[in-house]
């Protein structure tokens, strides 16, 4: 496949039943939870079309360059502009793979960077930092605003995948994905180690008597 061409989805999907997804559970926590890689990246076009780069520019002032997110805006803002803390949508590669049932849907999912790491909650909490490359690499930070998804992700994935990824057990994990900003400007390649700064806890002091 190009680096541009477009990833389309098939006139009939196969969409995956509860016990299939629920199955998969054991797989989808086993991902690393320090060192893990970049599996994915892919760039936003037009309504439908996603393009699998070799490698992306992580930018501060538009986050993937060529990617869509400052024109799309955002509900969340009180004007309808891109939302600063939504800049980036990170998804597990092993949940992307799994619920397009295959690697050549994945990026259907929307998401720009599909990670092989936990995205949980309890391992990368808000204020955590990810180091993705070397010299040359890019930063990024995870942000507090929940990624729940579309009904679009519904179309493509269907209706038990949706309440698959953003159930009891799925939110906590984080296995819709989650949002993030660009800290650190650089360049990203699929095969990338990715290294997890989480923040120091903030120590109280104590009052004075």
């Amino acid at each position: 496949m190009s680096p541009h061409d477009p990833v389309l989805a098939p006139a009939r999907p196969r969409h995956l039943g509860a016990e299939e997804l629920t199955a998969a559970l054991d797989h989808l926590r086993g991902s690393p939870t320090d060192d893990g890689t970049l599996a994915l990246v892919v760039r936003r076009g037009g309504v439908g079309e996603r393009e699998v780069l070799t490698e992306g520019v992580l930018d501060l002032e538009v986050g993937l360059v060529g990617d869509t997110w400052l024109e799309r805006g955002s509900k969340r803002t009180p004007d309808g502009s891109a939302h600063p803390d939504m800049q980036l949508n990170v998804m597990s590669v092993r949940v992307a793979e799994l619920v397009a049932d295959g690697r050549e849907r994945m990026a259907l999912a929307g998401d720009q960077l599909y990670l092989d790491l936990d995205l949980s909650e309890e391992n990368l909490p808000a204020g955590t930092r990810l180091a993705i490359g070397g010299a040359g690499g890019a930063v990024i930070e995870v942000t507090a605003l929940p990624h729940t998804g579309c009904p679009k992700f519904v179309d493509r994935f269907g209706a038990e995948a949706m309440r698959f990824v953003n159930g009891s057990t799925g939110r906590p994990l984080r296995l819709r994905g989650l949002n993030a900003r660009v800290v650190q400007a650089g360049t990203v390649r699929p095969g990338d180690t990715v290294r997890v700064s989480r923040p120091v806890p903030e120590v109280g002091v104590p009052s004075e008597a």
